[in-house]
């Protein structure tokens, strides 16, 4: 059982499970009936998504930002995570990667510059079972 880290719109894995969106809009000029056919996700969970402030700075600084940008809203967007209700979030799902296969999305390209890796990093340390 684990959790699979995954780019939303792309091809399911065996075995995935749901798949949660955690962006902070649906994608666009897709149907909502046609969310999961399309691979994007089954459930949407915009709480564990940057807030808008910080999507925006996000997108300013995929690709070519500096390494200073992305630092600092790798640190913001910790900080948000750091609060009750999601880090309790965070402990739950932390908890159901023992136990069922799920896995959480978002749009990005590239991982590395997209929360989806520092929630990556975030369950790791709550000890989740995480697919690599």
């Amino acid at each position: 059982m684990s959790i699979r880290i995954v780019r939303l719109g792309s091809a399911r894995a065996p075995n995935e499970g749901i798949r949660i969106g955690t962006v902070r809009r649906p994608p666009r000029g897709v149907p909502k009936a046609e969310f999961a056919t399309r691979d994007f996700y089954d459930v949407w969970f915009p709480n564990l998504s940057p807030s808008a402030e910080l999507v925006a700075e996000a997108l300013a600084i995929q690709g070519e930002g500096s390494e200073k940008a992305w630092r600092a809203f790798e640190r913001h967007f910790r900080a948000e995570m750091a609060r009750p209700d999601a880090s309790r979030t965070l402990d739950l799902l932390a908890a159901m990667s023992r136990q069922t296969n799920f896995s959480l999305g978002c749009y990005c390209e590239q991982e590395e510059r997209c929360h989806r890796s520092i929630l990556r990093a975030l369950l790791e340390a709550r000890g989740a079972a995480i697919t690599p």
